[in-house]
């Protein structure tokens, strides 16, 4: 095998995606599907898995809430029959939380930002790792964290500790299953650029008396490329960490944020 043919995700390979109906979960299912791979996705959001369904109708999919664990359980039960094993995990489900201070944040915001952004990487870990000691394929797991999950983020701490949580987890889930050849790595992407950071924008700008532009603005001044990322940034790479090129990469967050300096 050559450097360049390493670089890409050996074809046939099963992968299964969290909250990949939409967004950057959709893109990297496409992206995936495209290199070949037999993908299956999970969503909360039907419409946004029909939509998928018709763009890409190879993908198979279920409806499930990620930070529910009987929906989980029912989405391995589709997994085996779509997969018939597992040879990849990306876990993307997130929300974004409450945007406001500390003190104004409701309880049932802060568990609601738990569940989906931590509990749903514990759910479907659990349940992915048994088939994944079973691969033969440079089995890996992908934790979607983010550039909040390195730096702090003022009024939005739910989301900015349950990052800094996933990459806890990546780090233990790499030590423990590393001896049996399963790779674990986080992502933490940056500002990307969409639908999803546009509302965040919106609401940061209303919390601190900022206007929009103003607020979008200063996200990119923040950076030292001086740009917001794409979710094919981010798609491109989770397929390099679950391609041969990166069987000697495990255990590492990596951010894909045009370097951020700060939020």
């Amino acid at each position: 095998m050559t450097v360049l043919d390493s670089l890409r995700p050996t074809p046939g390979l099963r992968v299964l995606i969290t909250a990949g109906g939409s967004g950057i979960g959709a893109t990297i299912a496409r992206a995936f599907a495209e290199a070949g791979a037999h993908v299956h996705v999970c969503d909360i959001d039907r419409s946004a898995l029909d939509r998928l369904a018709t763009e890409a109708p190879k993908i198979t999919s279920s409806v499930a809430d990620a930070s529910i664990a009987q929906d989980v359980d029912l989405v391995f039960d589709d997994v085996r029959g779509t997969l018939g094993g597992l040879d990849v995990l990306v876990n993307n489900a997130g929300i974004a939380g409450p945007t406001s201070g500390i003190e104004a944040i409701e309880a049932a915001q802060w568990d609601r930002t738990v569940a989906v952004n931590l509990n749903s990487h514990f759910l479907f870990a659990r349940r992915a790792v048994p088939l994944l000691k079973e691969s033969q394929a440079n089995p890996s797991i992908v934790l979607m964290s983010s550039v909040a999950g390195r730096l702090g983020y003022a009024f939005r701490t739910p989301y900015a500790a349950t990052k800094w949580a996933v990459v806890g987890l990546m780090k233990s889930l790499a030590v423990e299953l590393g001896p049996r050849g399963v790779r674990v790595n986080a992502i933490l992407p940056g500002t990307v650029e969409g639908e999803r950071m546009n509302a965040v924008i919106a609401a940061r700008a209303a919390a601190t008396g900022r206007s929009v532009e103003a607020m979008r603005d200063e996200y990119v001044q923040k950076t030292s490329l001086r740009r917001m990322v794409t979710a094919q940034d981010v798609a491109a790479m989770s397929l390099f960490l679950c391609s041969p090129a990166a069987r000697n990469v495990s255990g590492q967050a990596i951010s894909v944020d045009a370097n951020l300096e700060t939020l």
